[in-house]
């Protein structure tokens, strides 16, 4: 997929008018931001818009994360009982700590 952000108020514009007129090509849209297809046709789109306002349109390739293969089974496992805590008050770092689960400066540090 293509992310298209916008960055001034007239770029928003367009884009907003742009995701009116092509919405088969629109994946989603997030206001000042969008997902087009990762078609030639969305690549086009994306190409008008950073062509008109200059930068104030980035446009970033982007790919769906597979948490099986990107992420390590102790952060899925940390993320997964974090959410079925007992406490939902419960901060993260008070959470994990005296446990198996890696504490956030870890998980800071770590790239995926």
């Amino acid at each position: 997929m293509l992310l298209v952000v916008t960055y001034s108020k007239a770029a928003r514009g367009t884009l907003r008018n742009v995701c009116r007129t092509h919405d088969e090509t629109v994946v989603r849209r997030f206001g000042r931001a969008a997902l087009f297809d990762e078609t030639e046709f969305g690549a086009f789109l994306a190409l008008r818009l950073r062509e008109k306002h200059g930068g104030d349109v980035q446009i970033e390739r982007t790919e769906p994360l597979n948490e099986f293969a990107a992420v390590a089974a102790d952060v899925r496992d940390a993320a997964e009982a974090y959410e079925n805590r007992e406490t939902p008050s419960t901060p993260y770092d008070k959470f994990a700590a005296g446990t198996d689960h890696p504490d956030p400066s870890t998980l800071r540090s770590r790239d995926l």
